[in-house]
């Protein structure tokens, strides 16, 4: 019996480190780094090549690692807001006490160094930085309305430039793509700032829904996935092979995302516009291995 309490607490805690750092996000990180190396920035490249490119692979391990140290340390800055906002995921995340989720942090970070020397002397200086950018958005940034939001979305862009300076393809197209999801993640954060409206208020960080009100908060929103199509417009002149679809249907999906915002005026129902968002990225990332599938 004592075995199976220690086998219940060891996987309890694995869950916990999963959600901790984000396991489905990292996941997702990691497929759409490959998908967008090997439809977008080098179509000419195999799958094969591709997968057995070392310095490509320590990228996108040096990525997922600098990302997942960052949600640790996000976390560990926000355990008392997390409290209030979710305190189901706060209890399950705080099975790893902080000590050791500072030195996960820092053994991550440490390894994500590792993989980036592989790569080049560039390559390392790209992840300290990114890993300074994390911290400091953790430690100061989040907490200034005016920045939080843009500096938030514009970390999650990070690790697509990363690739896209190793492949050095600056084609316009690159561009489109990055514009359309740096405003579909904006939007998505601001929908979050107003799921924790009551964790920030309590603990005084000034995020829009806080300094100005829901009203204009859902108007700043709205022009964010309005933002999503201008690179929509011209993405959809673009070959995209069958990936024309999601494009296609994208105006009317981020419309019905616009009609729930607005009638949207409690926890849940902004958690679940987050979760449609986050759905819609997902089906945006795997829609890139149809490029070059006509129909």
């Amino acid at each position: 019996m004592l075995l199976f309490n220690k086998q219940q607490r060891f996987l309890l805690k694995l869950v916990s480190l999963f959600s901790l750092v984000r396991g489905y996000n990292i996941i997702v990180l990691i497929i759409a780094q490959y998908l967008t190396a090997r439809y977008i920035l080098a179509p000419q490249l195999s799958w094969w090549t591709l997968l057995f490119d070392i310095k490509f692979f320590s990228i996108v391990i040096a990525s997922a690692l600098t990302t997942a140290a960052g949600y640790i340390i996000n976390n560990f800055y926000d355990a008392s807001k997390d409290q209030i906002n979710r305190p189901k995921k706060y209890i399950l995340e705080h099975l790893v006490s902080q000590q050791i989720q500072l030195v996960l942090f820092l053994i991550l970070n440490m390894m994500a160094f590792i993989f980036a020397s592989i790569v080049s002397f560039r390559a390392v200086l790209f992840f300290l930085l990114y890993m300074f950018a994390i911290w400091i958005y953790s430690f100061r940034v989040k907490r200034l309305f005016w920045l939080s939001n843009l500096y938030s979305a514009l970390l999650m862009i990070l690790p697509f430039w990363a690739i896209t300076l190793y492949f050095k393809n600056f084609d316009i197209l690159v561009f489109y793509h990055a514009g359309y999801l740096f405003f579909l993640i904006l939007a998505r954060d601001i929908i979050k700032d107003l799921e924790n409206l009551k964790g920030d208020w309590v603990h005084r960080y000034k995020t829009l829904p806080i300094v100005f009100d829901n009203k204009s908060t859902k108007w700043i929103t709205t022009l964010c996935l309005l933002g999503c199509l201008i690179p929509n417009f011209y993405l959809i002149q673009y070959p995209l092979g069958l990936m024309h679809f999601y494009f296609g249907i994208s105006p009317l999906y981020l419309i019905l995302v616009l009609i729930f915002l607005w009638r949207a005026n409690d926890q849940k129902t902004y958690l679940w516009l987050h979760n449609l968002i986050k759905a819609w990225i997902l089906v945006g990332v795997l829609s890139i291995s149809l490029i070059h599938k006509v129909y």
